[in-house]
């Protein structure tokens, strides 16, 4: 009975780290969502890309692991910036599924341009990390570091982003455009910089997840594939919510790593779609969104 527990708990705990990383990417889903109406379908290859530049800062430049964190989260973050600034301010004012379209061709561009780098190509790479090896144990109970770090890592960020934009006066204008563009305008409040700093964000969450879930999955130029299952993590807990981004990752990845083990091959794969699918019947705003309702 105990070594079912036990194995429960770990794989619940994997689920809820794994989770975690579903949560990030997700929350650049609802941040840019949210400020732009725009749903950006290469948010899965930004965790991509910052897991490659943290693989050659670690491995190629010999950068300890946080300053390689750091080096990735600023270098993500200025390439969210000049991807909002030189391809989709250009789009303001074109059809949502134009620019939708278009983070969709950044995806396969993204994951086409790595494979084509010299010592990052096709190959699946890793590194070491200072929780490699290393586990925390109670009783029969054996749990590796390296997923706490993900979820101890993962929640510090959510409290430093809650802080922003609860306690700042730039996360209360983008609180504020994410509300209403021309309110926001009226109050003085640059939309386009709150665009850009928008971008900002969501390219440097990706790079953070990039360098979280390395360890545990490998770097390789489908990891980007991770938007699939981080889309509706944000969908199930409510397309316009943070906190629902994070419930609903977390959600998803404790289904999918139970389902991984308790359920015959192939339900992993599947099991998330079909709660999603299941609360979205019930619940078709999501867990934690607001049904708008508009008169016709």
């Amino acid at each position: 009975m105990m070594e079912l527990l036990n194995e429960v708990l770990q794989t619940i705990l994997t689920g809820i780290s794994i989770g975690c990383v579903y949560g990030l990417v997700a929350l650049g889903f609802v941040l840019i969502f949210k400020a732009t109406e725009v749903i950006n379908f290469a948010q899965g290859e930004l965790l991509m890309l910052g897991a490659f530049i943290s693989y050659s800062l670690i491995t190629m430049l010999n950068f300890p692991y946080w300053a390689a964190m750091l080096t990735t989260t600023v270098a993500m973050g200025l390439f969210g910036a000049l991807l909002e600034r030189t391809v989709l301010r250009s789009l303001v004012g074109e059809p949502v599924y134009a620019i939708v379209i278009v983070t969709i061709g950044l995806a396969f561009f993204f994951r086409s341009a790595v494979s084509m780098v010299p010592g990052w190509g096709t190959d699946t790479h890793g590194f070491q990390t200072p929780f490699t090896e290393k586990f925390i144990r109670s009783g029969d109970l054996v749990i590796s570091w390296e997923y706490m770090a993900i979820i101890l890592i993962t929640f510090a960020l959510i409290g430093l982003l809650f802080t922003f934009f609860r306690y700042t006066r730039v996360g209360t204008a983008m609180r504020a455009t994410s509300q209403n563009q021309l309110a926001a305008v009226y109050m003085g409040i640059s939309v386009t910089r709150v665009f850009s700093l928008t971008w900002t964000i969501a390219a440097a969450l990706g790079g953070i997840g990039g360098i979280l879930l390395s360890p545990i999955t490998f770097v390789h130029m489908n990891m980007g594939f991770i938007g699939l299952k981080a889309f509706p993590a944000a969908v199930l807990g409510g397309f316009g919510s943070l906190p629902g981004a994070i419930v609903g990752g977390l959600i998803i990845g404790v289904i999918e790593s139970l389902s991984g083990v308790y359920l015959p091959d192939g339900w992993k794969d599947i099991s998330a779609w079909i709660i999603l699918i299941g609360v979205l019947i019930i619940r078709p705003q999501g867990l934690f969104g607001i049904q708008e309702k508009k008169k016709v």
